[in-house]
């Protein structure tokens, strides 16, 4: 059977992994209003993701104010598809 991932397991670390997902990158605000979380709160989680490699963060000037970035990499990418399976593994045994 597969494993669930610790680093992705967390209901917010999946949510995140599930926007990001879909998208090529969103923006930290965003992620945050989606959430409905703290800066803080959603900075731990980004943090914890981004030390495992799941996800890269990028700050840009947008409209002359700094904005934070967050894009899933290919192996975040990997790593939530097969957290997803094990879920659904998990779903399908009962």
């Amino acid at each position: 059977m597969a494993t669930l991932d610790p680093v992705i397991h967390a209901p917010n670390r999946l949510q995140i992994c599930a926007l990001l997902a879909t998208s090529a990158e969103l923006d930290f605000k965003l992620i945050k209003e989606r959430l409905e979380v703290s800066d803080s709160v959603l900075s731990k989680h980004l943090k914890a993701l981004e030390s495992a490699g799941y996800i890269s963060l990028k700050k840009r000037t947008h409209n002359g104010r700094p904005k934070t970035w967050v894009a899933i990499t290919s192996n975040g990418l990997v790593s939530f598809n097969a957290h997803v399976s094990a879920l659904k593994a998990i779903i399908d045994v009962v």
